[in-house]
């Protein structure tokens, strides 16, 4: 906004022979603070624009106090068809062509001038059209990826319960069919149940409720950690993986094993598609009392990607899938060269 005061100041010293040049020159910056409110409230700024400046000429006798800096006037039209609704567009668009209609009327614009004029405003209106679809296709395509990544842990959650479920209805079989020759036995069934039902209350408080959309379930076992081993025996072209687990895994929640295998297996696919020159990549997962981490880094160049690689979803949902279960993922360049992808994930597996 202050370059365009200044714009209009220079262009009224520099130009002494614009008639009413003192007017036209305080009209062009006193409509340029109206793009501070051109996202919020796009129709009312342009009608407020185009109300101004179609109105000026009445004090001057129908003489044009117009200047080059006005040109500013655009960026509404833009915003009008970037940011608001349907009904403001219509409004505002019958707001534009009033005026041109109406400084042709009045002799103010010759009429030949008219269809350029407008050809330009509809240009500007044009291009704001495009990006506010190209916007609203990108913020559905995101939408899409992090719904795909609900369904997959919804799915691994799901196979979760079910386990401890299973297990509770076997236990309590045993316990009813040995309760009366070995009550011991029935106690111990019972300690079971308890602990198996309570495991399985704390996966469904971290359960997503999504739509299959009519797809098939995937009846396999979800992988876990014990199945990182698996990435580095992965066939074909590409840098070696080399899977390294320390810390105590054994006691951690079904879903939280399957997260850290889904989080790695992303992170090694992106880094054997798109790491140039890329020789190892190191997949690290490290257990604590709290918390798991995993530190997947590949040595490729940190440049832009491969012209011919299409760019994907895959941080998208990794990082969704980790919010989910209420730690945190991600990915940055290394200084020198590489590319690191980090996983915090708490050891319960679901949100506080």
């Amino acid at each position: 906004m202050a370059v365009l005061v200044a714009a209009a100041l220079l262009e009224g010293v520099l130009r002494p022979d614009m008639p009413w040049r003192v007017l036209g020159v305080a009209v062009t910056a006193g409509l340029a603070p109206l793009l501070l409110w051109r996202r919020s409230h796009p129709l009312a700024v342009l009608v407020a624009g185009f109300a101004v400046s179609a109105l000026v000429p009445l004090a001057t006798g129908g003489e044009a106090t117009e200047t080059y800096t006005i040109a500013y006037m655009l960026v509404l039209v833009y915003s009008l068809f970037r940011w608001a609704s349907g009904r403001e567009i219509v409004a505002g668009a019958l707001v534009v062509v009033g005026k041109a209609v109406l400084w042709s009327a009045l002799g103010y614009t010759a009429a030949a001038d008219v269809p350029p004029s407008l050809a330009v405003l509809c240009a500007a209106g044009a291009l704001g059209t495009a990006l506010r679809y190209r916007a609203g296709s990108r913020a559905r395509e995101l939408e899409q990826a992090r719904m795909l990544e609900r369904e997959s842990v919804a799915r691994d959650l799901h196979d979760t319960v079910a386990h401890h479920v299973s297990a509770v209805a076997i236990r309590a079989q045993a316990g009813l069919a040995t309760a009366e020759s070995r009550p011991g036995a029935a106690v111990e069934a019972l300690t079971v149940v308890e602990s198996e039902a309570s495991r399985a209350l704390a996966e469904m408080r971290a359960m997503v409720r999504v739509l299959r959309r009519g797809r098939p379930a995937d009846l396999e076992p979800s992988p876990g950690i014990g199945d990182l081993a698996a990435l580095a025996a992965t066939a074909g072209p590409g840098p070696a993986v080399d899977v390294a687990v320390t810390g105590d895994v054994d006691g951690l929640a079904p879903s939280l094993g399957t997260a850290v295998y889904r989080l790695a297996q992303e992170a090694v696919t992106n880094a054997r598609r798109h790491a140039r020159d890329a020789t190892r990549i190191d997949v690290r997962v490290e257990a604590d009392d709290t918390s798991v981490r995993l530190c997947v880094r590949d040595d490729g160049d940190t440049g832009p990607l491969r012209p011919t690689s299409a760019p994907g979803y895959g941080l998208i949902g990794m990082a969704e899938r980790a919010d989910l279960l209420g730690g945190t993922c991600t990915a940055a360049p290394d200084p020198g060269r590489g590319w690191t992808v980090t996983a915090v994930l708490p050891r319960n597996g679901a949100r506080e």
